[in-house]
């Protein structure tokens, strides 16, 4: 089964329902939903996903959110050696550095975010949601 590593934009996306980019977002969560592919995403999505859900739709519902996060998706651990990687690896922004070595510990086939331009390392494809769509996969 194909493993997608979602980045906390994508998340926000949908569970913020931010248009224009809910439904090219939505579209790709529901594989997860309906066990046609892996949904990974990191442990650290978890803080800024609730952090800025809590703001905009209350605290029970951000909290209702982490959970059917934890539902959805595999969670890849944070630890020291995703830390140093990041550290060594020189990403612009940190949490990208983050979001990239989470995905390559999941062993994702692909990592799906909005920011694609941020992510200078190409171990894996690094698609926006679009563009991941355009791919036409067979999840069948």
């Amino acid at each position: 089964m194909m493993k997608i590593f979602i980045d906390t934009n994508v998340l926000l996306d949908v569970l913020a329902e931010r248009r224009p980019f809910y439904d090219a977002s939505a579209e790709i969560i529901s594989l997860f939903e309906k066990d046609q592919a892996e949904g990974f995403i990191s442990a650290m999505s978890f803080n800024n996903t609730h952090y800025i859900l809590r703001k905009r739709i209350g605290k029970n519902r951000a909290i209702k959110a982490m959970r059917t996060l934890l539902d959805t998706f595999h969670v890849v651990s944070l630890d020291e050696k995703i830390l140093n990687r990041t550290i060594d690896a020189d990403f612009g922004d940190f949490e990208d550095g983050i979001q990239f070595f989470s995905a390559i510990r999941s062993s994702a086939d692909y990592l799906i975010t909005r920011n694609v331009k941020d992510f200078p390392h190409r171990d894996i494809p690094i698609l926006a949601p679009e563009e991941f769509l355009k791919l036409k996969l067979d999840f069948s």
